[in-house]
Order: C-alpha cells, then structure tokens, then sequence
C-alpha cells in the first residue's frame, strides 16, 4: 500500500474546513482502502461494477451524499462530495465513476429537481442504493453539443412516449431508473425512466480503455411509455436543470483527476526509495526527481483549485466559470502524473503487477467526460468576455 500524502496542518482550512468534513475524509479514506482496494484488479479485468460494494456506499450514508437531510439525504456540500470522490479514486477510479454516475448524475439532480411525489416514490431507493441510478444525456450523434440531442418526447395521454437512443451511458447494463433527457416542441425536459418501462431497452456492454470497473450501454427508446408524473419540473426546464447539475458532475470529475494523480504521487516516492540501481536508490537521479517534484507540484495546485471551487458551487450558487476551470486544469493533471509514474517505475509500471498500469489507463477518461477539455475551454472564453464586457 502506498504512503499517506503529507500535508501541513494548515492546509485542513481548505481540504477539511469543518471537523464534519475531516470524519468524512477519514470515513471514506478507511472504506477505501479496506474494501474498495482489494477488488479493484479483478472488477477491471472483469469490466464490471461491483453492486454490493456499491450498496455499501448506501449504508454509509454517501449515496445521498448533497441530498437534504428533511429528504432522507446526508446534507453535506460540494467540498463532501469532492472528498469522497478524491478518496474512491486513489484506489478505484472506475468504481467511482460508477459511484459518480449514481450519486450526483442522478440523486444529487434528481433531488433538487423533483416533487415530493416523485421524490416518495424514488429518492428512499436510490439513496439506500436498493435501485441504481443513471442519467442519459449522450447521444450517438450528440455529445458536448447538447442542444442538438434529437431524442423525442411526445405527449400522449397520460404518457409521454419516448423516441431515440442515448450512448456511453455509464451504469446502464445495471440501472434502474434514470434520469433523461429528451425534447418536447423543441425543447429540453428532463424525464425518471424505469428500466422497465414499455418501449425500453437496453444494448451489450461497450467495452473500453479504462474505467472498467464502471459498465456502460446504450438506452433505446422506441416509443417508451412514461407517465406525465415522471417529467421532472415542466417541459423545457431541463436544460436548466442540467446546466445546474454539470457544474457539480464536472467538479467531482475534477476531484477523480486529483484522486488519481495522489496516488500516483504516492507510488512514485515508495518505489523510488526502495529501487536500487547503480547502488542507490533511484530517487537520487536528477530525472526521477524531476518526474516526482514536478508531479506533486502539479497535483497540488489542482487540489487546491478543485477545493478552492468546491465552496463555491451548490444548487443555489452557480459558478460555471470555477467548474470549468477545475476540471480543464484537473483532468490533465491525472493523466501526467500517472504517466509520470509510468516512467518511474519503468517496465513495472505498465505491468498489472502495479496499479499504475490502471490509474493510466483510467485518467484519460477525466479529459473527455463531463466535458471535454475543449468545451471548457470555450465555455470560459465565452464566460470571462461575457463578465468583463458587463463590467465595462
């Protein structure tokens, strides 16, 4: 197992700011590399998720983690969810992108855009874990550009009857509700779909690089019978509620990103201590403390950004701007320092024998899910021109 991450007391103001904060760290941390670790090698080569595991996220009370207390849920913040995302990813980012998916793409928007009815009807499942979640937003045709989705929504009765497919879609082999996104008269709603409804399908599991300890299918819609009381708000309000949700979703990816690259900071300075070569110990090569100093430096200063962000993002505080920024600075971060760590280990680190064969293959996903890096990176140059000519 690698070594705990030092860091100054001082910094718990930013990474732990409340003691609520610290139990959690502590809570997740424990769970994490008691059970989440030693399965993680086996659900990868497996391509699986582990549902019981993931279950026991629910009797922790961490898959309502940002859902109110009066609704069942754990009423913690941003900063939470960033931790445990942090946490889970340091051992198993695949796992936690399942988690992700569950807990924030559908509870955590579900909740804050749902009735009580429907609320009494679904919330008490998904946040015991007894049903798992997803969303559908992606589509074959449509990723980033949302706007253009072109599954449809017609209005039949007292049914709704929905037509398309959406693709990548991550715990859809095992889900059991999920929340979709589909036009009405040319607008965006949002829709809670269950798996068994008429009309409803689902394709094989896709196989991928990595992040395969998180499954992901197609949905098929064919005239898919939902009833009017599971459209969430009214028609055309769902771009708002999505808008709202991806500042979290890609906040939590971003904290997956800093998981990752911790880990893989930690791994670095274990093996390079104990790795001997010309008599010493590999450590003391002026290239292997480039590849970790630069590592670390770099895995910090997105840690902080991601924290700094986090107090900053809730269902009733927008800051597009911040999310963006964190995860177009984040998920790249992962990525080079698990690459980083590739090199340090050298013909280890890309045998399974290590994790870093995995943690490489898992980071790249944080630069394109969510959000590619290229749409933040036009969603912020709209965003700060916007601010600076209001200013002006």
């Amino acid at each position: 197992m690698p070594a705990q991450s030092i860091h100054h007391p001082a910094y718990d103001a930013l990474f732990n700011p409340t003691e609520e904060h610290a139990a959690l760290r502590e809570l997740v941390a424990g769970f994490a590399r008691a059970e989440v670790a030693p399965q993680a090698d086996e659900f990868d080569r497996r391509e699986q998720l582990n549902i019981p595991l993931l279950r026991r996220l629910g009797e922790l009370g961490l898959l309502g983690i940002t859902v109110p207390e009066h609704l069942g849920g754990a009423g913690l913040d941003s900063v939470a969810a960033v931790i445990v995302h942090e946490e889970l990813s340091r051992f198993d980012p695949g796992f936690c992108l399942a988690y992700l998916a569950h807990s924030m793409l559908f509870v955590n928007n579900f909740a804050h855009c749902s009735n009580d009815d429907q609320r009494a009807r679904y919330l008490s499942k998904v946040i015991s874990g007894e049903w798992i979640g997803g969303m559908g937003m992606t589509e074959p045709s449509h990723g980033t550009d949302v706007l253009g989705l072109s599954t449809r929504a017609v209005r039949k009765g007292d049914h709704y009857l929905l037509t398309g497919t959406k693709t990548y879609i991550t715990n859809g082999p095992e889900a059991d509700v999920f929340l979709v996104y589909a036009k009405t008269e040319g607008k965006v709603s949002a829709f809670v779909v269950e798996a068994t409804s008429p009309g409803f399908s689902k394709s094989a599991h896709i196989s991928k690089m990595g992040m395969r300890a998180s499954s992901m299918s197609e949905l098929i819609f064919e005239d898919c019978e939902v009833p009017v009381e599971n459209l969430l708000g009214r028609e055309g309000q769902g771009l708002e509620h999505m808008m709202r949700n991806l500042e979290i979703e890609r906040l939590t990816l971003a904290a997956m990103s800093v998981g990752i690259a911790l880990r893989c900071v930690e791994e670095m300075v274990t093996y390079a201590e104990d790795r001997k070569a010309f008599g010493q110990s590999i450590n003391n090569f002026g290239q292997i403390q480039r590849y970790i100093a630069d590592g670390f430096a770099a895995t910090e200063a997105a840690r902080c950004l991601v924290y700094n962000v986090a107090r900053a993002v809730g269902p009733d505080l927008r800051n597009r701007i911040g999310s963006d920024a964190a995860k177009l600075f984040a998920a790249p971060v992962g990525k080079q320092v698990a690459d980083n760590a590739m090199q340090v280990l050298g013909g280890a680190g890309y045998c399974r024998e290590y994790s870093i064969e995995r943690l490489f293959r898992d980071a790249k996903l944080l630069e394109i899910g969510g959000g590619t890096i290229e749409s933040h990176q036009k969603n912020l140059t709209k965003d700060l021109t916007r601010a600076m000519y209001r200013r002006s």
